[in-house]
């Protein structure tokens, strides 16, 4: 049995590039802290290693046990980190923003909502595989309401958890949309779909009003983005919604600044302006921003087409399963990755407020990179066992 070689060197590929983008994009930072030249770069060449190494011994693994014992040890153990972690000390749990994101732990610190994004979409995976059998006949509108009951449940304690406690919209966000598409490829009805689409929209606005800072986030997005949706708007319906003297959306801004200066072929290696002071950490979430500036739109370009063939490589597996649940589990993998990779590049060009999601493999992070890692060794695994 033969795993996918080219989704393998496809996402060593983008870790690399994540790598050398930790580097070039974090010398503000470095001089800012007083850290040493290679403090980023070294990081995240050990958690690439410790990445692209899980990710080669998750993908000779047996795949019809690894997977499923992988993915339930990740929905279960990580579901009580994120619960517990709250309760720790300061000295052991890193804060941003006032929540308690991060456990702290010798020489690391660890995002436990970045692993339990993968064991979740198992869960759902192997959840709906039994929910909707294709053999069943087609479910009535109640029916398919109370089959989606309980994950209503679990949807309530996530955004507790997440989006309340760890003060994180954007994460909820990306598992919410996830979760409603992979119901649909189950089998799920467009009603329930629609459904539920509308349900989530609801309680992300409740979740929005009630949080300054998410207000703030929306009132900094408008500012830069009203001139061109209310300019496409006949006038007596724009002007009600035109907003004067609104807090200043520097992140946006010097977003687009970056992307603007970088031209076609960029400023170069290292030459890119954004990383000077302007945006902090911009090897983190703003990352394709520094990228554009540095290496261009043809840069750019590559980026996403690299990325772009990841996903399509993932759906290809999920196609060629020979199992409901291998195929709604890499199916969810590449929503989630697909997805993450969207909110953040509609963010940092203004289309939509700033999430804080990174992106998959290029930003800095190595929590978010080797579960992204190990998710793609899942789904290497998985391709072993894929028809021809």
């Amino acid at each position: 049995m033969l795993i996918d070689r080219t989704l393998f060197v496809l996402t060593s590929t983008a870790i690399l590039i994540g790598i050398l983008a930790s580097y070039s994009l974090s010398a503000y930072t470095i001089l800012y802290f007083e850290y040493g030249q290679f403090h980023f770069f070294i990081r995240q060449l050990i958690s690439g290693i410790i990445g692209i190494t899980l990710m080669w011994l998750i993908s000779r693994g047996n795949p019809d046990s690894l997977v499923k014992n992988i993915g339930f040890l990740l929905f279960f153990v990580c579901m009580v980190l994120m619960l517990v972690m709250h309760f720790l000390p300061e000295s052991l749990a890193t804060s941003a923003g006032g929540a308690k994101r991060w456990i702290r732990f010798p020489f690391f610190s660890l995002s436990p909502v970045e692993f339990f994004k993968i064991g979740f979409i198992f869960f759902l995976a192997w959840s709906f595989a039994r929910k909707y059998d294709e053999t069943d006949s087609i479910k009535e509108f109640k029916e398919e309401f109370r089959i989606f009951l309980p994950y209503g449940i679990l949807l309530i304690i996530l955004g507790f958890l997440i989006a309340i406690l760890q003060n994180d919209l954007g994460q909820i966000f990306l598992l919410g949309i996830t979760f409603v598409l992979m119901l649909l490829c189950a089998g799920g009805s467009f009603k329930l779909f629609f459904s539920l689409l509308f349900g989530a929209i609801f309680a992300v606005f409740i979740l929005i009003v009630s949080s300054d800072h998410r207000i703030l986030r929306i009132k900094q997005w408008w500012a830069i983005s009203q001139k061109f949706i209310l300019s496409i708007l006949p006038e007596w319906f724009a002007a009600p919604l035109r907003v004067e003297n609104l807090p200043e959306p520097y992140q946006i801004q010097h977003s687009l600044n970056a992307i603007q200066n970088g031209g076609f072929f960029g400023e170069g290696l290292g030459n890119g302006l954004i990383k000077l002071g302007f945006l902090s950490e911009v090897h983190t979430d703003i990352v394709l921003a520094g990228i554009a500036e540095e290496v261009g739109l043809f840069g750019l370009i590559l980026c996403v087409i690299l990325f772009l063939a990841i996903i399509y490589r993932i759906f290809r597996i999920a196609n060629r399963s020979q199992s409901q649940v291998s195929y709604l589990f890499c199916i969810g993998i590449g929503l989630m990755l697909g997805f993450s990779f969207l909110i953040n590049a509609y963010g940092i060009s203004g289309l939509t407020p700033i999430k804080g999601i990174a992106v998959p493999f290029y930003s800095y992070g190595g929590s978010s990179l080797i579960a992204n890692c190990i998710a793609i060794g899942l789904v290497l695994c998985i391709s072993k066992k894929t028809l021809p």
